[in-house]
């Protein structure tokens, strides 16, 4: 198999990297945004080193000698081995070349990795469309991302009324069609987001992007070929496609898609290293048997959304490992993480990656310290970090600060030491009562390590006399009284820290990875 095909699916090696430097230092170049998929590629950094030599030695030495299995790649139950896959991919390319961009219906399939895999090797930009996006959604995103093809599965049927021509897809297919390698500049993917505050904006990303972060992953997590690499996540976003399929890629370890991410899935699947949410490892901290299967696994991952403390340490004691924590989004993908060969603290993220730099900012702009205990809003620069909002020049002036750092929007405190500690989003996370800045992770945290909660999420609500009060939704996991839980979080952490009201739910409204959908709690408590 032409080992050279598999590094076009990426482009590029990652930027020379130096030691991550927590705050200060020279600034960024300013990423500046495109107008439409594949244009207004932003300035590089000077230390990128794009050379083709040094990209094949890199690849080689990932991919080694690992050899082409026939169930290299295993999704739901079907499988490919590389060379089938690549000349699967290469008939995609075959269809979509020249086209302005791919969008992917992105099912757990062999069928969706195939169209991804094929438009990358086009050089066409790849639009990824949740599955169970409604009709509203998904033509905001075939509009406005420009793309002119729907890749879908040969047998199944296109969604309905969708404004691009369908283009089924069949594993099945081969071509041996060379491409010449598209720039690693070049728009690889562009990601839509949650659109919780209006229509999804779609992210730009690199292809240089792609492959630096992952090669700061393979290292931080001694990730290889020699690697089975289990998961059962959503192929539409950073987490289950980027990482959890192009990783394997290009670290040439195998895949086992799980389809669903059940205990029983994992614990069948034999992996060495595994990718899950919160809610996955929750349940498998649930399910002792199969939690004790994976203690011949290599490494336990977490991300998309904060792992609670309590199932942290089930899982460590269940699996022998303390999982991973690493902490990113669709605009900056994977930045900051633990290590492999490092510390792992429950409730922690860790160390920024190699060539990520991070700084905490307070609302007024100064520096925040890096005490373990100040918030502030977290920014971060390097290598990873996308190109620009499509078509959204407003939201991008939003993002970016004048001297070139990416506002994350999220709040999070980072230790002396320099590790961090997400606290949450600054928008619904960050509540001010009574001239006191509280950060909803921290009261969380707290109400979780009481024997009677199975969960929490919290809120801030406003309030005429304290500007907001906190509000938390508690799963309760036996008897448990509002007046226990405040008095509890009082206790631990200070009265102002209190929530002000609980309300015991059977569940908490959640997204596809996980995440807990405050803004629907907050309009609850708001009573709207």
């Amino acid at each position: 198999m032409d080992r050279r095909a598999w590094h076009r699916v990426l482009g590029a090696t990652p930027s020379a990297v130096s030691a991550p430097v927590p705050e200060g230092g020279a600034a960024p170049a300013r990423r500046v945004g495109p107008t439409a998929a594949g244009r207004g590629s932003p300035p590089r950094d000077q230390d990128e080193d794009e050379g083709e030599d040094g990209s094949m030695a890199l690849l080689t030495a990932l991919q080694g000698d690992h050899g082409d299995a026939a169930d290299a790649l295993r999704i739901d139950g079907r499988a490919l081995s590389r060379e089938a896959l690549l000349g699967a991919a290469t008939a995609v390319a075959d269809r979509v070349a020249g086209a302005p961009a791919l969008a992917v219906l992105a099912r757990p399939t062999l069928e969706t990795v195939t169209a991804v895999v094929g438009g990358l090797l086009a050089g066409v930009p790849v639009v990824p469309l949740p599955p169970d996006s409604g009709p509203k959604e998904r033509e905001h995103i075939l509009r406005d991302s420009g793309a002119a093809l729907l890749a879908h599965a040969a047998g199944e049927a296109a969604p309905d009324g969708a404004s691009v021509t369908a283009l089924p897809v069949d594993p099945a297919e081969r071509s041996s069609t060379t491409f010449a390698e598209p720039a690693p500049d070049a728009t690889g993917f562009v990601l839509y987001t949650s659109g919780t505050t209006g229509a999804p904006k779609g992210a730009v990303i690199r292809r240089a992007a792609i492959a630096a972060d992952l090669d700061a992953l393979a290292a931080a997590w001694q990730w290889t070929a020699e690697d089975t690499l289990v998961h059962g996540l959503p192929l539409f976003h950073v987490h289950g496609l980027l990482l959890g399929v192009l990783g394997a890629l290009r670290t040439g370890s195998r895949l086992v898609h799980t389809g669903r991410p059940t205990p029983a899935g994992y614990a069948a699947a034999g992996g060495s290293l595994y990718f899950g949410v919160p809610t996955v490892w929750s349940r498998l901290a649930a399910d002792q048997e199969a939690a004790g299967r994976l203690s011949s696994a290599r490494l336990l991952v977490s991300g998309s959304a904060p792992l609670p403390v309590p199932v942290f340490e089930k899982l460590a004691a269940l699996t022998g490992h303390a999982p991973i924590e690493r902490y990113g989004m669709t605009e900056s993908l994977i930045t900051v993480s633990t290590r492999a060969d490092g510390e792992r603290r429950p409730g922690s993220v860790g160390l920024p990656l190699e060539g990520v730099r991070t700084r905490l900012v307070g609302e007024d702009g100064e520096p925040v310290p890096y005490d373990g205990e100040s918030v502030g809003e977290l920014q971060v620069c390097g290598p990873t970090l996308f190109s620009g909002y499509l078509n959204r020049p407003d939201a991008d002036a939003e993002a970016w600060t004048a001297d070139g750092w990416f506002r994350t929007g999220d709040v999070a405190v980072i230790g002396a030491d320099g590790f961090h500690r997400i606290v949450g989003r600054a928008s619904v996370d960050l509540i001010k009562s009574g001239g006191y800045r509280i950060g909803a992770g921290e009261v969380e945290a707290a109400l979780r390590d009481h024997p009677a909660v199975a969960d929490a999420a919290v809120v801030g609500a406003p309030d005429e006399d304290l500007g907001q009060v906190i509000v938390a939704y508690v799963i309760p996991d036996g008897v448990v009284t509002e007046e226990q839980l405040t008095a509890f979080v009082a206790e631990r952490l200070s009265v102002h820290k209190r929530p002000r009201r609980v309300v015991l739910v059977p569940e908490l409204p959640r997204n596809a990875l996980g995440k807990v959908l405050k803004k629907q709690l907050l309009a609850e408590a708001e009573g709207r």
